[in-house]
C-alpha cells in the first residue's frame, strides 16, 4: 500500500487492518517530516498532521489562534476516527493534542485512548517564558539559536530565513496567546516525556499534567535539551509501541 494523505494528515504506511491510530502534531515551525521515519508495528496506523503554511500547504496562511486551528482538527480528524486512536505531541503540539482532545470529546463524546505529551509544561501552570512571536529580529534569531530547533541551514540562509521567519513567529503567537480553560479534567491516560536538559520545562512543571486527566500520569525524562526527541526518537518509539500495543491486548483479552 502507498501514501495515505488529506491536506491536513499524512501516512506514509498505511496499516491494512490497524488496531490503532497514532496522530502526531509538530512543534513551532515543524510538519509531517519529523514523523515520516515512525514506523512501529503492523496494528499501529501512525498519521503526522500537516497544518497550514508549511510543505504541501506553503502557501497557506498559519493559524495562529488555538481555538480556531483545534475546530479545524475536530473536523477533519472526524472521518479517521473508525479506531481507537492516540495522540503524541511535542511542544506547540503537545498543546494542541491536548485542547484537540476536549474538542473531540465535546464535539463528538470521543476521547483518546492515550496522550503523549512532550517537552510542555502543564499548560495551567503560570507560563515564565518571555512571548517570541513579537521580538525583535535580532532578538528574534538569537533566541531560535539558543533554543537549537531551527536548522543551521536556513538560519545561515537569508533567504530561507526569509520564508521560515513568518510561519515561526505565528506558531510560537499560537503558543503565546493560548489561554487554558478550566474544564472537567480528561479521563485518558497520559505519557508525559521531558528532557534532563530541557530549559524550558521542568520534571515538577511535567508532573502537574496529573492534574488534568482522572487516567494515569507516568512521567519519563530522557537525556537532551528541549529537542531530545531527536536523539531520543528511538527510546520515544519504543515506549509508545509497547504502551499502544499494551492497550489492545487488554482490549483482545476483555
Amino acid at each position: 500500500m502507498g501514501n495515505t494523505s488529506s491536506s491536513w494528515f499524512m501516512c506514509r504506511n498505511p496499516r491494512a487492518f490497524p488496531k490503532i491510530k497514532l496522530f502526531c502534531f509538530p512543534y513551532a515551525g515543524g510538519g509531517s517530516s519529523i514523523y515520516q521515519h515512525w514506523d512501529l508495528n503492523e496494528d499501529i496506523e501512525v498519521y503526522a498532521a500537516i497544518l497550514p503554511g508549511r510543505e504541501t500547504r506553503f502557501t497557506e496562511m498559519p493559524i495562529s489562534q488555538m481555538d480556531h486551528l483545534v475546530s479545524k482538527l475536530s473536523y477533519e480528524i472526524r472521518e479517521y476516527l473508525d479506531t481507537p486512536f492516540a495522540f503524541f505531541g511535542h511542544s506547540m503540539g503537545a498543546l494542541i493534542a491536548y485542547e484537540l482532545a476536549h474538542q473531540l470529546q465535546q464535539d463528538y463524546g470521543i476521547s483518546p485512548t492515550h496522550l503523549f505529551l512532550s517537552g510542555k509544561s502543564a499548560p495551567h501552570l503560570k507560563d515564565q517564558q518571555p512571548s517570541l512571536h513579537n521580538m525583535p529580529r535580532d532578538m528574534f534569531l538569537q533566541k531560535l539559536r539558543s533554543l537549537g530547533g531551527t536548522p543551521k541551514e536556513i538560519l545561515e540562509n537569508p533567504e530561507a530565513l526569509e520564508l521560515y521567519e513568518p510561519l515561526l513567529r505565528k506558531d510560537f503567537k499560537l503558543c503565546d496567546t493560548y489561554s487554558f480553560i478550566n474544564r472537567e479534567p480528561l479521563k485518558c491516560p497520559m505519557s508525559i516525556f521531558g528532557g534532563y536538559q530541557d530549559n524550558l520545562t521542568s520534571m515538577e512543571s511535567l508532573e502537574k499534567w496529573s492534574e488534568l486527566t482522572t487516567g494515569t500520569v507516568v512521567v519519563k525524562m530522557y537525556h537532551g535539551d528541549h529537542f531530545f526527541i531527536r536523539s531520543q526518537d528511538k527510546k520515544l518509539q519504543q515506549y509508545i509501541y509497547h504502551r499502544l500495543t499494551s492497550f489492545f491486548t487488554v482490549k483482545s483479552n476483555e
